[in-house]
């Protein structure tokens, strides 16, 4: 059975960014995920929506 979640780290890995930049999007919201206790973890269907979503609102010139 595949995981529906994913960390920090594997976000990142996803995205193609640093980890720190995870955390800044987290601090502002910018990005959805949820928290059990201290550990920050996000649906990779929420990830994969979010990203559909900044896809739809890349204005072309």
């Amino acid at each position: 059975m595949e995981r529906k979640t994913l960390t920090v780290q594997e976000v990142a890995e996803y995205l193609g960014v640093h980890r720190d930049t995870i955390y800044a999007m987290v601090r502002q919201k910018q990005i959805p995920h949820f928290r059990i206790r201290r550990r920050i973890l996000f649906s990779r269907e929420a990830i994969d929506a979010w990203i559909r979503e900044q896809e739809s609102t890349i204005v072309v010139m």
